[in-house]
């Protein structure tokens, strides 16, 4: 049980959310408690919800997104988004159990997505403190300075929904998948 209430229907969310969470709703065809757990805060499921689609909009891969959010999600120690990204990865974007376990430890078995994975996870180990070799090898793989800035935003919010899903203790509503150890 989370540590705060999370709002059984849409309809026990706070109004100025309802329509946020309807969208959701429609677009991936359920609800699930990560959500409506933000939900509580109207304006930051607005805030979160946004920046998703904004990045959705961009230029990194469906892949590239998903592995990211495993790498940031393994590092982090995050039960909740390991869970949600194994079943998403596998599900939407058809990665392999082999990938999955590749990304979970911060690398990929795809060349090009081998180096943003290796980015997202170093700013995730550094706090943001990466030297010029680490920007550089992302950029050498054929990453733009817009995704790599993309890549950095993704870790951002990958790891917001991490600390929200730790903090708040969400309840797991995928197949479980557990951290092998938080860094």
């Amino acid at each position: 049980m989370s540590r705060i209430p999370t709002p059984a229907t849409i309809a026990d969310a706070p109004a100025a959310a309802q329509p946020l969470l309807d969208a959701v709703h429609k677009q991936i065809g359920s609800v699930p408690n990560m959500f409506r757990l933000i939900a509580n805060s109207p304006a930051t499921l607005e805030g979160y919800l946004g920046i998703g689609a904004a990045l959705g909009k961009g230029a990194l891969p469906a892949a590239t997104r998903e592995r990211i959010a495993l790498a940031v999600a393994e590092v982090n120690g995050c039960n909740y988004c390991l869970s949600a990204h194994t079943h998403l990865g596998k599900t939407y974007a058809k990665l392999d159990d082999a990938e999955i376990t590749a990304n979970r430890s911060g690398a990929s078995n795809d060349p090009k997505a081998d180096a943003a994975v290796r980015f997202a996870a170093k700013l995730v180990c550094a706090r943001g403190q990466v030297g010029e070799a680490d920007l550089s090898a992302v950029k050498l793989a054929g990453y733009s300075d817009a995704q790599i800035l993309e890549i950095i935003l993704h870790v951002a919010l990958n790891t917001f929904t991490n600390y929200v899903n730790e903090a708040l203790q969400t309840e797991i509503d995928f197949p479980v998948v557990a951290a092998r150890a938080a860094a």
